[in-house]
């Protein structure tokens, strides 16, 4: 049997990295920002301590997706590659970029009060709404979109 290799990148290739230790906390976020920032129903995240990513090749451009949260993707052919909240300790990383997503197999939908009614896979699993979340840095309500559309 072989140890899981926890890397990743870009579609391009010119981004690369690394993680530490296996992702935790797989889920399908449905938030508004999610779906803008992916240009799909939701985005398929896991997550790491922010000191267990390196960047292998290249470095992601970030955009400050609001005031909250930063996103980093590829600056040539614009893959997401995750998303942190500002002062985090935490980092997600996007499973499509990693090099074998089977590996980190969803286990939550997220943001669900955002999640689009035709969108119906994996229902079984829990729910939980961006307002529930005891991750989230402060409250949502100070939230201001840095995304260029309402």
């Amino acid at each position: 049997m072989t140890t899981p290799s926890w890397t990743g990148g870009c579609q391009c290739g010119r981004v690369r990295y690394r993680l530490a230790s296996a992702p935790t906390g797989a889920h399908f976020c449905h938030c508004r920002m999610c779906q803008r920032a992916v240009g799909g129903p939701f985005a398929a995240l896991t997550s790491v301590p922010t000191g267990e990513l390196t960047w292998t090749s290249g470095a992601p451009k970030w955009f400050a997706s609001s005031n909250l949260a930063k996103r980093p993707f590829c600056g040539d052919c614009g893959t997401p590659l995750g998303f942190q909240y500002e002062g985090s300790p935490r980092i997600n990383v996007s499973i499509g970029s990693l090099d074998d997503p089977e590996q980190a197999p969803i286990s939550t939908h997220y943001g669900v009060e955002s999640r689009w009614s035709f969108v119906k896979m994996c229902d079984a699993l829990p729910e939980v709404t961006t307002a529930d979340d005891p991750d989230s840095p402060i409250s949502l309500s100070a939230l201001i979109s840095n995304q260029g559309a309402p």
